[in-house]
């Protein structure tokens, strides 16, 4: 399906999904188109907007392929531009989940939508409206008229007669696609970050192919127009971690982990290996660790009684050898962890405090982390809170106002916070977390 131009240019089809908010369906949606094509034989690249980790734990095993992250502040136009091409070269058809609204957020979606003139298409949640439905997806086509404004889709649709009220308000200069029917088989489970991760939605895959099903009754089921995606500037990557053997923890405890920053990792020269914190008694031969954040306050009892694996860590921290740790790679590596409900865990210890598990958000949005190598450009979204005697060695700079941002711990070799990096906005800061 796809066609070359010339070496610095190729076309594939690619559509953008958005709404006008959140909980209209995006993720849902996405995934079931990307099913539904990857049905028929397609190869689908699919890419979520904003520093999100869960979605695209779904619309991965949706598309059968890694899926990346887009975001303009956290790694730029360029890598977004290079991952597009490098996408567009071997897919039949690329979709990108937005985040939040189209307009929401600044960068939003409808600036890589612009940016990359990729086709916009709406999902709108019609429960409770009817021929307001048309005036919405509207206001979304003329907000910018620089967008390409591909259709909109109906989600929760009722019944027959709600479909045609629908239709009765539909400007005719909007196209319908179609709509979804209300039905409680295609809804994913919501844990307080988001979605419930992949592999803890037993019946994910009826889920998916219910949904991929009825998108095979709409217009989508027809491949959105090609357009063209072109070669961004190659990167010059240093060398910096040849040889360096990197532990990752990766399980159902820490799984919030970039692919694009595993990539750069070894495009770097790093040889990785992989661990796990909940059943692994023993650490690989490594050089350095790297804790990524996920959900340790739902494991309490295997992390806290893997003694041995505690005691790797603490051989590991007394010879000096760098530990990287994020979110929830830091509440593991403090004294103890107290979850929602009253119960509280011995952890690793290696950094004296404590983490409380709240029921309100404690932290969220961009943050840069001021590296001796370079700036950071990070992302946090938590609901824990620290108590700790360790004194920061710096905050991150908030993005949006000038208070303080999230702590930044440094023990001997060991770097932890709550900060979610983005690796490919300062190789050279990243390389620096995993040296000794």
């Amino acid at each position: 399906m796809t066609v070359l131009l010339m070496h610095t240019t190729t076309l594939c089809p690619a559509l953008l999904i958005t709404a006008p908010g959140s909980n209209h369906g995006k993720t849902t949606l996405s995934a079931a188109i990307a099913r539904y094509h990857r049905d028929q034989g397609l190869k689908v690249r699919v890419f979520k907007i904003g520093p999100d980790f869960l979605d695209p734990m779904i619309l991965e095993q949706a598309s059968g392929q890694v899926v990346y992250q887009l975001d303009l502040w956290l790694m730029g136009k360029d890598e977004c531009q290079r991952l597009l091409y490098e996408a567009a070269l071997e897919a039949d058809l690329i979709l990108i989940e937005g985040v939040m609204g189209l307009f929401d957020g600044d960068p939003c979606s409808a600036d890589i939508a612009e940016y990359f003139s990729i086709p916009v298409m709406a999902v709108i949640d019609a429960s409770g409206t009817a021929q307001t439905l048309g005036a919405i997806a509207l206001g979304l086509s003329l907000f910018r008229k620089q967008l390409k404004f591909y259709g909109v889709l109906a989600n929760n649709v009722a019944s027959a007669r709600h479909t045609e009220m629908l239709k009765q308000g539909m400007p005719a200069t909007i196209r319908y696609l179609g709509g979804i029917s209300r039905d409680s088989q295609f809804a994913l489970p919501e844990r307080h970050l988001g979605l419930v991760q992949a592999n803890e939605i037993s019946d994910l895959e009826t889920r998916i192919l219910a949904a991929a099903a009825a998108i095979g009754m709409t217009e989508l089921a027809t491949l959105p127009p090609a357009i063209i995606f072109t070669q961004a500037a190659p990167r010059n990557l240093p060398n910096l971690l040849s040889g360096i053997r990197i532990g990752i923890a990766r399980d159902q405890a820490f799984s919030f982990i970039y692919p694009a920053n595993l990539e750069l990792l070894k495009a770097m020269g790093a040889n990785l290996t992989y661990f796990s914190p909940l059943s692994d008694t023993a650490l690989p031969d490594v050089d350095s660790l790297y804790f990524p954040g996920g959900y340790p306050e739902l494991h309490l009892s295997a992390l806290s009684e893997n003694l041995l694996m505690k005691a790797a860590l603490h051989q590991h921290f007394q010879k000096h050898k760098a530990i990287y740790a994020e979110c929830g790679g830091l509440l593991y590596l403090l004294t103890s962890l107290l979850n929602k409900e009253g119960e509280c865990a011995a952890m690793v210890g290696l950094i004296p405090g404590q983490a409380v598990m709240k029921t309100r958000l404690q932290g969220l949005g961009y943050q840069s982390a001021a590296m001796p190598a370079g700036l950071l450009r990070c992302h946090t979204f938590h609901h824990s809170s620290i108590e700790s005697s360790v004194e920061p060695i710096a905050y991150g700079l908030r993005l949006y106002n000038t208070s303080a941002g999230e702590a930044i711990f440094r023990l001997k070799n060991l770097t932890a916070t709550y900060l979610h990096g983005y690796f490919a906005s300062s190789p050279e800061a990243s390389a620096q977390l995993f040296l000794n």
